[in-house]
């Protein structure tokens, strides 16, 4: 009489074995869409990084032809006579100019390529540590 009050809700084993083996599946599949997520974020943040540095790179050169200039016209306005341009800024200066505020640029560019390439640290992101403790654990449950 006692069993007819409490039907039996006991599964089998192979059903319990293969919830847990489906229940597995889903996960690695949930995980590896994160990773793949997490991978596309980090490529993401390469692209910008590597379109900064390219910028920087770019502008920096600018910088160093501008550079070049203010030196040749500077050594022109050196050897010239006294008096002879009646600019406010002599030409060298000018270029000079240009040349410091362009490796001002380029220096921010770069210094941001390099902040935005520290940041990218594909094998530490939290969706690789899980799939890996996961592949751990279903290599060797007991660990």
């Amino acid at each position: 009489m006692a069993s007819d009050l409490h039907p039996s809700t006991e599964q089998s084993t192979t059903s319990l074995i293969s919830g847990i083996i489906d229940d597995f599946e889903r996960l690695v599949k949930q995980q590896m869409a994160l990773v793949r997520t997490e991978i596309t974020n980090d490529m993401r943040k390469a692209t910008d990084a590597a379109l900064s540095l390219a910028a920087g790179a770019a502008v920096s050169f600018l910088s160093a032809v501008a550079m070049f200039f203010a030196l040749v016209h500077l050594i022109h306005w050196a050897s010239s006579p006294q008096g002879a341009d009646p600019a406010w800024i002599p030409l060298w200066g000018c270029f000079g100019l240009v040349g410091a505020a362009l490796a001002l640029v380029g220096a921010i560019l770069l210094l941001t390529a390099a902040m935005k390439l520290k940041s990218i640290k594909p094998l530490e992101n939290p969706a690789t540590q899980g799939l890996k403790e996961n592949i751990t654990w279903a290599t060797h449950p007991t660990k």
